[in-house]
């Protein structure tokens, strides 16, 4: 049999329950998600996640969504229907 040893560590107490919910979801239990997890590691030699930055976060994008809604309270925007959008195309 496998010896075992006990792994402490703290973490926010909503991202535990959210995970148990999704874990519960696929009937595992976290110790078990964790020793997937550490397994996966070893064999990979590294995260076995994409880690990558959502686009939709950077701040370039951020600042542009900001000066949009910025305009819209200003009242600085002008609206078409579709069919006024292919009108204008058309012409």
């Amino acid at each position: 049999m496998a010896q075992t040893t006990q792994v402490n560590f703290r973490v926010d107490v909503n991202v535990k329950r959210d995970a148990e919910r999704v874990l519960d979801e696929l009937g595992l239990p976290l110790s078990t998600a964790f020793t997937i997890f550490l397994k996966a590691i070893s064999r990979k030699h590294g995260l076995p996640l994409d880690m990558t930055v959502d686009p939709f976060y950077l701040d370039s994008n951020m600042r542009h969504l900001q000066q949009s809604i910025q305009q819209l309270e200003d009242g600085r925007v002008i609206t078409k229907t579709m069919e006024e959008l292919e009108d204008m195309a058309g012409e």
